[in-house]
């Protein structure tokens, strides 16, 4: 039976932008490629570039002021996809207007503006969903049901590396990201993403020993040519133990040559699992297995696990258009989301308790 679409109104995708372009390069075309959803509504800072960039994304509605958005009877969803400095004010306002809200990850700068937001969501009774986009890829959703089935037995060991490219020359659109203020940094995107994958998949962590460092500590401005101070962390290693009382070694690390991306190891009593990939959040990801003395062999998700058109733009929309799809069907049936803002907030205490395990040099309890 036919739905009605969702619509929404989304802050942060516009034609011009200076910065990644997450959203006009992922949630646009994510939107645009599910009939779950209607792009109704484009809220940038200026006038100009709202109306452009509603025009160039076929959105109906344009806005500069997101009051006036999230107050619009024609949007029923709020998407908050801009820099992480923004995301609290953002949110908010969508929280105000008594809106359900999706906010990219890291939901805050800090853990003190996710518990903010996750309150005012939970005093409101409103519905959230966090990018956590893992959680919503097949391999990973696939991985997750074959270790519940008991393809690996008991789980004992785990091993996680995250290896993306160290970029050092930066233009305005991501100098900002230098600054570990801002929130936005190796150990909370592909480090928060992917340790999310390994929470997702094998349950949350009881304890971690940590040591967290800044190895590049310079970057250069490209529009200024000045060397920029780099507070951000770039070199993480976590020792842990999971709820199950699993053991679990973390690294992540930006490197100048030669990035290997993400890989999660699992190994139990009956089998082991591997996902490997450029990134656990945008994939495409691979996940191979066997169980006793059988040889490694790839696994591939059955089709059930890829909802999605087939024409979906791969590459970064790919995984955003699988959590929206899943977004709709929760909206629809008025089931749970997962993850929500809470979920978001466990992931932030969990990302404040390795710091603070490096900080002062000792095992930290969750």
């Amino acid at each position: 039976m036919a739905t009605t679409p969702v619509r929404v109104g989304i802050v942060g995708a516009t034609v011009t932008t200076g910065g990644s372009g997450w959203g006009a390069n992922a949630h646009v075309p994510a939107l645009q490629a599910l009939p779950e959803f209607e792009l109704k509504a484009v809220c940038t800072s200026r006038e100009g570039t709202a109306r452009a960039s509603a025009q160039a994304f076929g959105a109906e509605l344009a806005f500069h002021d997101i009051d006036e958005m999230v107050a619009h009877p024609d949007v029923d969803l709020v998407a908050v996809v801009v820099r992480v400095p923004w995301h609290r004010d953002l949110v908010m306002a969508g929280l105000r207007a008594g809106k359900p809200v999706f906010c990219e990850w890291p939901l805050g700068a800090n853990l003190t503006e996710a518990q903010e937001m996750a309150d005012a969501a939970r005093e409101r009774s409103l519905r959230t969903m966090v990018g956590l986009q893992a959680r919503s890829d097949s391999h990973v959703r696939y991985a997750r049901d074959l270790i519940a089935d008991g393809y690996v037995g008991e789980v004992l060991v785990a091993n996680v590396t995250v290896k993306p490219q160290a970029i050092t020359e930066r233009g305005t659109g991501r100098i900002w990201q230098a600054d570990l203020a801002n929130g936005a940094n190796p150990l909370t995107i592909p480090g928060g993403h992917t340790i999310d994958a390994l929470c997702f998949l094998l349950g949350e962590f009881a304890e971690v020993s940590a040591r967290v460092a800044t190895r590049i500590r310079h970057w250069r401005h490209t529009d200024t040519g000045e060397e920029v101070r780099v507070t951000a962390p770039d070199s993480i290693s976590v020792a842990g133990r999971l709820v199950g009382d699993a053991e679990v070694a973390v690294q992540v690390a930006t490197v100048p040559t030669n990035p290997t991306g993400t890989r999660i190891e699992i190994h139990g009593s009956e089998g082991s699992l591997v996902l490997t990939g450029p990134s656990a959040q945008i994939g495409p990801n691979q996940l191979v297995g066997a169980r006793g003395s059988d040889p490694m062999t790839e696994l591939t998700p059955p089709a059930r696990y890829t909802p999605i058109p087939g024409d979906t733009p791969a590459g970064s929309p790919w995984n955003v258009a699988q959590a929206y799809h899943r977004i709709a069907h929760a909206l629809r049936d008025g089931e749970p989301y997962d993850p929500d803002f809470a979920q978001a907030l466990r992931r932030h205490r969990l990302i404040e308790a390795i710091g603070r395990s490096s900080q002062e040099r000792r095992a930290v309890a969750l």
